[in-house]
């Protein structure tokens, strides 16, 4: 995709050698600090109450409960979990790693269609860099040129006032982050006991904490935008993800080649770009859009914010910078399911049908009725025969639940061997039962039985097992005559 992306340098003459080093890293090998312009203009300004919306979500999330547990639960160390409400654990691994493929195929077909809208509108990094971070250091600070005198000026008392209020509100918002995401973990209530319990009390949880906090605080006070170029796995995917057909942020090289400056008075035989640079000033990432599809491309909208102002300025149809595809901008046209777009959908289809299914049906109480190994029947008084089985109960619920059984075909009784079951939230059980029949009523061998499992009083549940009689030997002599 890149390489098809490039193409309109290619058409256009322009070089290539940008491609062979990392905007963010000079010649020297030190790093390059980015100043961005603020953007402004309409996509900003829809990204910006997207991002406010994702932020409620994130901050108030925690704090919505359903009963007197939350609402959503990621409780990693204990294995819990709660998603919308629901309980989960390690006895739903399955439905776990069903999920992460249906997302991995998801992430799969959304890019191949969308490109890395995900990346400029829904990303946390993206989201706390550009809507939380970037605008402090610019009501701080001022705009990016004022930044970066700053930034190369002495350390005088203006600096030191800026630098250190800057400092400071970095921590506690990262500090909130921090706090936000131990909520996701521990619950609420478990981190207010944090905080008001001493420290000792909650060493892991007071160190976890901190370290949050210092990741946080670390990747937006310096890492920044490397986290997206150098660490964040999605953006070298989108390599081998897109394709011509592909919706990305795309220079209309078609309408704006050759660039040249703009002169007064002067009939203008050049493209639509007047090489102002302005979309190159506000790129988060440093990156010259013009240059095609790159993988520090983040998709923020920024470059399509400052080519509009500039179009509206010059009286040209704005768009010379846009949502669109390699093959939109070349052929005036766009395919959107392609084969690979629909060979992706099938299977995601199939997959959530499955997921579907599985959460549909997914029981509250599991419970597991089987033979005791090694048992075979016991002969008992009053001409009946017995049968010992192993019973394990799985709690799914956030309730304590006490279970019964009944045998609901076949005509015997069961006993439970010592009190009866119990089984705790989250919790599973296990017991040991007989179940007694008539030897009138053992006609073969194998006689099948199905046993109600009940919670509360409440059918939850029919197993079907088997109970071992003494009938063989009648049977075979039978066969014999």
């Amino acid at each position: 995709m890149i390489e098809a992306a490039s193409q309109n340098n290619v058409d256009s003459g322009n070089d290539q050698s940008f491609r062979d080093s990392l905007g963010i890293v000079s010649k020297s090998g030190k790093r390059n600090w980015v100043y961005p312009k603020e953007p402004k203009g309409r996509y900003t300004t829809a990204r910006t109450v997207m991002s406010a919306i994702l932020l409620i979500i994130l901050f108030g999330t925690p704090f919505i409960k359903v009963g007197d547990h939350p609402f959503l639960l990621l409780n990693i160390v204990d294995r819990k979990f709660i998603i919308f409400g629901f309980p989960f654990g390690p006895h739903d691994f399955f439905l776990f790693g069903l999920m992460m493929i249906t997302t991995i195929v998801f992430v799969f077909l959304f890019t191949a269609v969308y490109g890395r809208l995900f990346c400029g509108w829904i990303c946390p990094q993206t989201v706390f860099m550009e809507s939380v971070f970037r605008k402090i250091d610019y009501w701080l600070e001022g705009d990016h040129r004022a930044q970066k005198r700053l930034n190369e000026s002495p350390w005088t008392a203006e600096k030191i006032i800026k630098k250190g209020a800057k400092y400071i509100l970095y921590f506690a918002i990262s500090f909130i982050i921090g706090n936000t995401l131990l909520a996701y973990i521990v619950g609420v209530d478990g981190l207010w006991k944090i905080v008001i319990d001493p420290p000792s009390e909650h060493v892991a949880g007071l160190t976890a904490m901190l370290v949050f906090t210092g990741i946080f605080y670390w990747i937006f006070i310096w890492f920044r935008e490397q986290a997206c170029i150098l660490v964040c796995p999605y953006g070298r995917l989108q390599g081998v993800l897109l394709d011509p057909n592909s919706l990305v942020i795309a220079y209309d090289f078609v309408r704006g080649e050759p660039r040249g400056k703009m002169k007064r008075n002067q009939e203008r035989a050049l493209g639509d770009c007047i090489d102002c640079k302005e979309c190159v000033v506000v790129c988060p990432t440093g990156i010259d859009i013009r240059n095609g599809t790159q993988l520090e491309c983040v998709n923020c909208t920024a470059c399509i914010d400052a080519c509009d102002t500039v179009m509206e300025k010059i009286k040209k149809p704005r768009g010379l910078i846009r949502y669109d595809s390699i093959k939109g901008i070349k052929e005036r046209t766009r395919k959107i399911f392609t084969t690979r777009v629909i060979g992706y959908s099938v299977v995601q289809v199939v997959l959530l049908t499955i997921l579907t299914y599985l959460l549909a049906t997914r029981s509250e109480i599991d419970t597991t009725v089987f033979r005791t190994p090694g048992m075979f029947y016991q002969d008992q008084p009053h001409d009946k025969v017995s049968n010992l089985y192993d019973i394990k109960v799985l709690n799914k619920t956030f309730d304590a639940q006490h279970v019964e059984l009944k045998l609901l075909k076949g005509e015997g009784d069961i006993k439970m061997i010592g009190d009866d079951i119990t089984v705790l939230p989250q919790e599973s059980a296990q017991a040991k039962m007989f179940i007694f029949m008539d030897k009138d009523h053992v006609k073969k061998m194998n006689t099948p039985v199905e046993v109600g499992v009940y919670a509360n009083g409440k059918e939850v549940q029919r197993i079907s097992t088997s109970f071992l009689g003494p009938v063989e030997k009648k049977e075979k002599k039978e066969e014999h005559k």
